[in-house]
């Protein structure tokens, strides 16, 4: 993934563009992302909604050499409105992070991990509609020959919501730390409690 902190972003469907969706694409090209996350453009959905714009990124903490987090986000637009979104513009995450072994099998992983997207959101001053997902935490074991492979474990976030108000910035900008909880590092908001990861070795 080309290590840059700044998305840049193409027409990928040859229609007209709204005004709001527009604005959307401006704030995502203009948006800095923390030194540790690096994100592009991919190739978005064109079946779902008329207009659709999608990232891809990746954590990577400070002195480390593989990411530890990773997520897509698409953003989906229709002008005319969705009745299922209760708007114009809905916001679609999929995050995918390791944690220590032992977490993963804490029952209260899915409502702190559900709290972080909503806390984010309100961080970020990204006001919304009917946020919805699931969360889901997966441990891998290995025995007999393979008893040497180092245990994993990892949980899955699923989630979309529907903007008000400003559609751009303050979205990413929740989505930004959400990954970023996700994958452990020392949070940029005062108050907010990250994640601890699973370590190197996978103990």
């Amino acid at each position: 993934m080309p290590n840059s902190r700044t998305v840049r972003l193409g027409s990928v469907i040859n229609l007209p563009v709204s005004s709001e969706f527009a604005e959307i694409e401006t704030a995502a090209r203009a948006f800095r992302w923390r030194p540790e996350v690096q994100a592009v453009e991919i190739g978005s959905p064109q079946r779902i909604a008329p207009l659709s714009l999608a990232l891809e990124a990746e954590v990577t903490p400070p002195r480390d050499e593989e990411a530890v987090a990773s997520g897509r986000l698409v953003i989906l637009h229709n002008p005319a409105g969705e009745d299922a979104w209760a708007g114009t513009t809905r916001y679609v995450s999929f995050a995918q992070a390791d944690v220590e072994f032992e977490m993963a099998s804490d029952p209260l992983l899915a409502d702190v991990a559900w709290s972080w997207l909503l806390d984010a959101l309100q961080h970020a001053g990204a006001e919304y509609l009917a946020a919805s997902g699931t969360v889901t935490s997966m441990t891998s074991r290995s025995f007999g020959s393979l008893d040497e492979t180092p245990q994993r474990a990892e949980i899955e976030m699923r989630c979309s919501w529907t903007p008000v108000g400003d559609a751009g910035a303050p979205h990413l900008e929740a989505w930004e730390e959400l990954l970023c909880q996700l994958a452990g590092l020392e949070p940029i908001v005062e108050g907010v409690t990250s994640l601890s990861r699973r370590t190197r070795d996978g103990l």
